[in-house]
């Protein structure tokens, strides 16, 4: 849907007045400033999208370097690569989802989430304007869904609070896109989230699309996107793990009140992968799920933790998964 020292987190600027001794007429001032150090963050995607925008303008308002950081922000080669990067050490935060965390704890991954990205889970079944369905309606529809557990999982669990099973309705799998699904009319409705479907829907297909909800028919209100720290780069750094998030946070909000200076620093940063009006919307899909921006933002909840690995554990996602508290860390907020 992120942890270190803070003396090495803290830009210290001094002024020292050479020839300290003799007054020397017209002396001048030299500013030194401590060396940053480089933190390396790997992202949730290949391609860069309008999620990124908060590090990007606060990289280029100077947010991180203020915390001593030298803020690397790395695109995975492959959506698999993510936590390989971040559990392996060659990166030392990532930016991804919270499933993707969980699977690598699975696999024993030493990696865990150190804050969220969005407060809620804003996923569901995505149709054409005019075309609302209920759970009910669903069955004998075909939809178009992605080739991963939790969005399987996710759709069982809606499915299962109107007395219906997966084999109630005709799934139809994208490798990287169902919105083409829909807009070609090859499927009835499709699987996603209000930020990235449903503005390929506004974007692409020129119109508002219909939303059912996942979290109002059995589905855990789980933040999708999220912060995580290699857990051995924690443990070394916590001063400058929150040096990190503290940029971060003061990033989202600078995001959130300057939108419009948010998406020129991502067309200015990433013109080769920028189409602007997708870009454009998609920040403004993506702002009510951040604000208010507070002090309880990107804190997450051991109770929703705990809820999503019930779920999945009953969905056979993951068979033993570890107590919740293993999963995620607030230390580092904040």
């Amino acid at each position: 849907m992120n942890t270190r020292t803070f003396v090495m987190g803290a830009v210290m600027a001094a002024a020292a007045l050479i020839g300290n001794v003799l007054p020397v007429p017209g002396l001048i001032t030299a500013a030194v400033a401590a060396p940053l150090t480089k933190v390396t963050f790997i992202q949730e995607w290949p391609v860069a999208d309008g999620f990124w925008i908060p590090w990007i303008v606060g990289k280029e308002q100077g947010f991180y370097a203020q915390e001593g950081i030298d803020l690397e922000i790395v695109a995975p080669p492959t959506v698999a690569d993510t936590m390989k990067f971040l559990g392996t050490g060659r990166a030392n935060v990532a930016f991804t989802t919270v499933m993707d965390i969980i699977f690598a704890k699975e696999q024993g991954a030493p990696v865990e989430a150190i804050g969220r990205y969005g407060k809620e889970n804003n996923w569901g079944i995505i149709s054409a304007q005019g075309h609302p369905y209920t759970v009910a309606g669903l069955k004998g529809k075909t939809i178009g869904i992605y080739n991963d557990a939790w969005s399987k999982a996710q759709l069982a669990l809606m499915l299962k609070s109107a007395g219906l099973s997966m084999s109630d309705v005709n799934l139809v799998t994208a490798a990287d896109d169902t919105v083409p699904l829909l807009l070609q009319r090859r499927v009835d409705a499709i699987t996603g989230i209000t930020n990235a479907e449903g503005t390929e829907m506004t974007t692409m297909g020129k119109q508002t699309p219909e939303f059912l909800a996942a979290t109002q028919h059995g589905v855990p209100n789980t933040p999708i996107l999220m912060f995580a720290g290699n857990q051995a780069w924690l443990k070394a750094n916590p001063q400058l793990a929150k040096a990190f998030m503290r940029a971060t946070e003061k990033s989202i909000r600078y995001a959130v009140q300057h939108p419009d200076e948010g998406v020129a620093a991502f067309g200015k940063a990433y013109s080769k992968a920028y189409d602007p009006a997708f870009i454009k919307q998609q920040w403004q899909d993506t702002m009510p799920l951040l604000t208010p921006v507070d002090g309880a933002s990107l804190r997450m909840d051991l109770a929703v933790w705990q809820a999503l690995l019930t779920a999945i554990q009953a969905q056979g996602i993951v068979k033993s998964p570890l107590p919740a508290e293993q999963y995620f860390n607030n230390q580092y907020l904040p």
